[in-house]
């Protein structure tokens, strides 16, 4: 399940981001916590990232004596009602290390100004630069200081069928854009969408964005929701919908299933779907391949990072130093770090970690393909942060309606998302970009 999906099942994390921007802050750095260096630790995280980390915790226990670390399967959506519970209670009942995808953490740093404790005091600031290239700028709060550092992070790639595109003649080093794409006949339909949006799917189009370097908001934080960029996006999506080459993924499973049956040429996926394709479709190795993601625009960029996640400190922790040595522990190792991505998938956002044998090393499933390396060659290009704001949910609702009605309707983009901006302003207050 996407990201995006998993957001939006989270409504009840939605509804405490709204209530407290009416009022109430989360705890101070030192109103309730306290900077403990030894004793027990818990962290909330989910699946399988939560069994990584527990990888972790032998050698860190061994090397750090005196602490304990529990680490607790909270589960994807529910960890986000509850630590957005607990920070709107002035961190009552959170762990001490928490878990934050980059969909959440720009909003609870904005409403929760004091919830998640000042890292920088604690030397997370010597690593600024140790990190995939605009991870930083999300996890500095109001306060100009660090917040959490980053683990996870998913450069874009174009996963497609080796074996269409040879069958219709078609040359990947030929496709620089997504109307090369569409030009190209590959004898199946290139990707699926659920176009009524019954279960908002707007990976696609936040990635087109993203490969241009805009989103739903600026760095000001202003609506950025009906710009050229949103709008070459949606229009992007029109031109593969009226081509016929938009499959339908309404229903549940319905994307896995036109996998499965091989009904879909191309699948624009982060780099966790590398082992996820591997597994799922043990049956299709040696017929897919990735490749850079089309640019949007002829000519345009070629890469971005599309989600990630981090490891914070909730401010209300009485043991804030041990639960610091921890996430230093984990995320700035590059054994650590690695040992996590083996066991559970997670690409790691530490510089470093590339330098594993592993990250250059033929994968089998993708041909011999050195597919781990097309990804960390991609985070080389650079990518410009993303600002998800504390309205993100609020962006995705009306985003996913605005692309819902141009394939069922065959809306106009740009006045689809000028009229979903129109509303966004409406709802949050803040400005349309000018």
């Amino acid at each position: 399940m996407s990201r995006c999906r998993l957001l939006q099942l989270a409504t009840a994390s939605a509804a405490g981001l709204g209530l407290v921007a009416c009022g109430g802050n989360g705890s101070g750095s030192g109103a309730t916590g306290g900077d403990g260096d030894s004793g027990r630790i818990t962290v909330w995280s989910w699946t399988t990232a939560a069994e990584a980390l527990r990888g972790v915790v032998p050698s860190f226990e061994r090397d750090n004596p005196g602490i304990e670390v529990d680490v607790q399967d909270v589960g994807n959506p529910a960890i986000w009602d509850k630590i957005t519970v607990g920070l709107a209670s002035g961190g009552k009942g959170l762990a001490d290390v928490l878990h934050i995808g980059v969909d959440y953490l720009p909003g609870y740093l904005e409403k929760f100004p004091d919830g998640l404790a000042d890292l920088s005091r604690l030397g997370a600031d010597r690593y600024k630069s140790d990190f995939a290239q605009g991870l930083w700028p999300t996890v500095i709060g109001k306060d100009k200081a660090a917040h959490a550092l980053p683990w996870e992070v998913n450069p874009l790639g174009l996963f497609y069928r080796r074996d269409y595109f040879d069958k219709a003649g078609v040359d990947p080093a030929d496709i620089s854009s997504w109307d090369d794409l569409i030009a190209a006949a590959t004898g199946a339909q290139l990707l699926g969408l659920d176009k009524p949006g019954t279960t908002p799917d707007i990976d696609f189009f936040q990635n087109l964005m993203q490969l241009q370097g805009a989103y739903y908001f600026d760095q000001e934080g202003e609506i950025t929701l009906a710009s050229p960029e949103a709008v070459q996006a949606l229009a992007v999506i029109k031109r593969l919908n009226d081509g016929g080459l938009l499959a339908d993924t309404a229903g549940q499973g319905t994307r896995k299933r036109l996998l499965s049956q091989g009904k879909l040429a191309t699948s624009p996926d982060p780099a966790w779907a590398v082992e996820y394709l591997a597994t799922k479709f043990p049956d299709q190795k040696g017929k897919w391949c990735v490749m850079q993601p089309p640019a949007a625009v002829p000519g345009g960029g070629r890469s971005a990072i599309v989600n990630s996640t981090y490891l914070a400190v909730s401010a209300s922790s009485k043991r804030r130093r041990a639960a610091w040595r921890f996430i230093e522990y984990a995320l700035t190792k590059p054994v650590e770090i690695n040992r996590m991505f083996t066991s559970g998938g997670v690409f790691p956002a530490l510089s470093a970690a590339y330098d594993d044998p592993k990250f250059s090393a033929p994968h089998p499933f993708y041909g011999g393909q050195k597919v781990l390396n097309s990804f960390v060659e991609s985070l080389g290009s650079g990518s410009e942060a993303t600002n998800f704001t504390g309205d993100y949910t609020r962006a995705l609702k009306l985003a996913s309606d605005a692309q819902s009605q141009v394939p069922l309707k065959g809306a106009d983009p740009a006045g689809a998302l000028r009229d979903a901006a129109d509303r966004l302003a409406q709802q949050t207050g803040r400005q349309q970009a000018a």
